[in-house]
């Protein structure tokens, strides 16, 4: 494989953990490779007579302190990349929206994105796995609070409730019908019935963990399992939850088959689903991370079966 140029759009690299950062791995990954990568934020993006531009920085990146090393500045037109990745981490905000419409004026015809900014606008982490229906647990998105009581009434009485723009489980609640607190919850939540908001079926599955599935192009490539702490609700790593090795099953396998095409379709090529129990949660598809932590528990490099797709992809441009 000839030497690829990559820009990556991300966050600014010196906050990242090199232990636990996805795109850290990849990265490091495609380096290794004798691949040059280049380093954007996006106030680095920039449009100009209808080409997107950035302004990018080579990185060279290290397992050491300090972990990084930028070199001086250069402006150039995005489609000279071979590969654009774009892993600018959660909140989607407008920011955010605007540069994947920038990044869509990228000629696909000369340069693979990862994923596709079309995708990332589309696909809103939990109301895009309102598109499967067979594979979630009952779900109601509304901002009504009697709607949403009456919903948690069908269910027996206890439901989850979620911001549809939040990430790393903030603003994820658990509610009760006997709760004094349910009332003042959903107003919050529905800033008094102005804001949509999910609500699901509560699994109580979640106490065996919530499992994180790498996708890479509609095919499962591993998991890891984060279990809540014994008073959370949630199970997110940044809120306390423990990684444990978990398995990729037939009913994982299952889900993932489901959703492919429409992951295909939408050029969401690398995803994180999150499964509890039998049932699809979310589909993170802006910044998925994971791979480091199944990496640890299952002595794999999951980082080398992504760079080798993206390799393919940009072979494939190449030869069209």
């Amino acid at each position: 494989m000839s030497k690829l140029k990559i820009g990556v759009v991300m966050d600014p690299v010196e906050r990242i953990n090199i232990d636990k950062d996805t795109t850290f791995v990849l990265m490091l990954e495609a380096q290794n490779r004798g691949h040059e990568v280049y380093f954007m934020e996006l106030d680095d993006l920039f449009l100009r007579a209808g080409t997107p531009y950035g302004r990018y920085r080579k990185l060279e990146l290290a397992r050491a302190t300090p972990h990084y090393r930028l070199s001086s500045a250069e402006t150039g037109a995005l489609e000279n990349f071979d590969s654009v990745w774009m892993r600018k981490d959660p909140p989607f905000d407008m920011k955010f929206f605007f540069a994947t419409h920038l990044l869509s004026l990228i000629d696909e015809s000369q340069c693979f994105l990862l994923n596709q900014p079309r995708g990332l606008r589309e696909a809103n982490e939990k109301l895009y796995a309102l598109r499967f229906p067979e594979q979630i647990p009952q779900t109601l998105v509304a901002s009504d609070m009697t709607r949403l009581k009456a919903f948690m009434d069908e269910l027996g009485g206890e439901m989850i409730v979620k911001p549809l723009d939040g990430c790393g489980g903030s603003g994820v609640f658990y509610l009760r019908t006997q709760d004094r607190n349910t009332n003042s919850i959903l107003e919050a939540a529905t800033d008094n019935g102005r804001r949509l908001i999910m609500a699901q079926r509560y699994l109580p599955e979640i106490r065996d963990g919530d499992k994180r599935i790498i996708v890479l192009d509609g095919e499962p490539l591993g998991a890891v399992l984060r279990v809540p702490l014994e008073w959370e609700t949630r199970g997110n790593i940044h809120v306390g939850g423990q990684c444990v090795k978990a398995d990729v099953t037939s009913r994982d396998r299952e889900i993932c088959a489901a959703l492919a095409p429409r992951l295909r379709a939408d050029g969401l090529y690398f995803v994180g689903l999150d499964v509890i129990g039998n049932y699809l949660t979310e589909v993170n598809v802006t910044s998925p991370t994971g791979i480091q932590e199944v990496n640890s528990l299952d002595g794999v490099r999951l980082e080398s079966q992504v760079v080798d797709f993206v390799e393919r992809r940009v072979e494939s441009l190449a030869q069209t």
